[in-house]
């Protein structure tokens, strides 16, 4: 069911978006290799909070964190660690932010150092596919525009959806 936002409700949504862009633009300058997705979870929190966001992650059916870390081969909900980041590993970097009762959400893909070449086309891809989806995000379209749109692309390059994890929409939750 989609449920019809009010003008204020959008820009509240707009508000908790932008702290996650500004945080994320913070964690892709922190990401090297020798730092911990711990120390990542930790720059996360204090990014939201110092934002006049709340982690939404945290607490979220007894997740312990502010940032989901997923490294190399973990599609998503990464739990961060100890675990330092290696040169040519990729680490998924999902944050999300609530600005009074409304959530923002999103996640970024960051090389860790020098990647292999096949990295490097897989994350370029992703990129092309996305943008391709937003091409689709217009007035009139559907949600299924979008989703073909990317599905095209990827599998025309080699590569398959994860259908596992196929999004969701925010709002109040």
């Amino acid at each position: 069911m989609i449920i019809i936002k009010t003008a204020e409700e959008i820009e509240l949504i707009a508000r908790a978006g932008k702290i996650v862009t500004q945080c994320h633009q913070l964690l892709v300058h922190a990401v090297k290799p020798g730092i911990t997705t711990m120390e990542l979870d930790r720059l996360t929190e204090e990014c939201i909070l110092d934002l006049g966001g709340i982690p939404a992650f945290k607490g979220y059916r007894n997740y312990p964190n502010s940032l989901c870390a997923s490294i190399n081969e973990e599609v998503v909900h990464g739990i961060p660690s100890r675990r330092e980041l290696k040169d040519g590993d990729i680490i998924g970097l999902d944050v999300g932010a609530i600005v009074e009762g409304f959530y923002g959400d999103g996640a970024v893909t960051v090389s860790v150092g020098a990647v292999p070449e096949n990295i490097q086309l897989l994350i370029g891809v992703t990129r092309e596919a996305l943008l391709k989806g937003l091409e689709q995000a217009v007035v009139g379209n559907r949600l299924s525009d979008i989703s073909f749109a990317i599905q095209s692309h990827v599998e025309k390059h080699g590569y398959s959806v994860v259908r596992d994890f196929v999004g969701h929409g925010i709002g109040r939750q």
